[in-house]
């Protein structure tokens, strides 16, 4: 078996650190990525959420000239009664 001396237990910590600066720079990158992907989730959730108001405003206008035909058709005498 081999002896173990400072020599070889400085190169193995000289390995050890490397190879925790590359995991370092790997978890770097996916905060990065998880930081992107965060930013584009929060933008795609404001489009769905303007899509939402728009239609709730459509709806809104629609129901506003339903009322309103339904008033002109009243007083017009327009509106259809049942024949029995």
């Amino acid at each position: 078996m081999s002896e173990v001396t400072p020599e070889l237990m400085f190169e193995v910590s000289k390995s050890v650190q490397a190879r925790l600066a590359q995991v370092d720079g790997k978890i770097d990158e996916m905060k990065q990525e998880i930081l992107a992907l965060r930013t584009s989730q929060n933008a795609a959730r404001q489009d769905v959420t303007s899509v939402f108001q728009e239609i709730a405003a459509v709806h809104a206008t629609l129901v506003r000239h339903e009322g309103r035909l339904d008033r002109i058709e009243r007083r017009l005498e327009l509106n259809e009664t049942p024949v029995r």
